[in-house]
């Protein structure tokens, strides 16, 4: 399904669909964009060092975590820190960003990518652009003036884009990241089906899809990162997963 460019009418009518429907519909919808590109497409056409980790020779992974900080994070970087992985965290603005300032410096100064998740995590493709454009650029604005760095990265509330978010993240600076395999961690506090849904899904250039602020999710990350080592599997930001390219600003990465 092309994302194509509708009308603003058009998006907010879609935006009353049922939840049911909506949900059942995240995962096309975000991952149909004629802009997406895979992790390996994006390397195959970038020359240069990819850094220490080349994913262009290892079977590498991304961990990511949406919708924080929050109340558990600091117990998430301290298991990501005990076992060495980094990951990137989409930062959730309002009740987050600006409720835990300590941890989003944390996040940044452990070496975790810091990325955007809006503001108030509304669908975006229900939106006016000006309203699209104050959803990242506060999140964008707060998080600079915590760690001194905007975010080259962005994850749209549940993975829903089109042509305008897609500009609009262009203008921005602001890369688009989907994901390949999520937990439905928002469903189950259930650490064992957490971890074992992950598993099921892991694959090389895969990103993960979790988030730190549901109960379940943090005590099972652990259990993920011991068996996905014993696979074989190196831990990398979402950047350091396209290296040596760099993420284009507008462009949906998904593999």
């Amino acid at each position: 399904m092309p994302l194509g460019t509708t009308s603003r009418t058009r998006r907010k009518a879609s935006a009353s669909v049922s939840a049911l429907l909506l949900a059942s519909l995240v995962l096309g919808l975000g991952g149909c964009s004629a802009g997406r590109v895979a992790p390996a497409d994006a390397r195959s056409d970038a020359k240069g060092e990819a850094g220490p980790a080349d994913c262009r020779k290892l079977r590498c992974i991304a961990l990511t975590f949406d919708a924080g900080p929050g109340k558990d994070t600091p117990r998430l970087l301290d298991v990501l820190k005990e076992e060495k992985v980094p990951a990137t965290f989409f930062l959730l603005g309002r009740k987050h960003v600006d409720r835990y300032p300590d941890v989003v410096r944390r996040i940044a100064a452990e070496g975790h990518e810091v990325a955007n998740h809006t503001w108030t995590h509304r669908v975006l493709t229900g939106l006016e652009p000006g309203e699209i454009r104050e959803e990242l650029s506060r999140t964008q604005d707060e998080i600079a003036r915590l760690t001194g760095r905007k975010p080259t990265l962005m994850r749209p509330p549940q993975g829903r884009t089109d042509d305008t978010v897609a500009e609009i993240s262009r203008e921005l600076g602001l890369a688009q990241v989907l994901w390949s395999v999520t937990a439905k961690d928002y469903s189950t506090t259930d650490s064992a089906l957490i971890r074992q849904r992950t598993l099921d899904g892991a694959e090389r250039d895969g990103i993960i899809l979790l988030h730190d602020i549901y109960d379940g999710t943090v005590p099972a990350v652990p259990g993920i990162i011991d068996e996905l080592k014993k696979r074989g599997y190196t831990f990398v930001t979402v950047p350091q997963l396209l290296a040596p390219a760099k993420a284009e600003p507008g462009t949906v990465y998904r593999p």
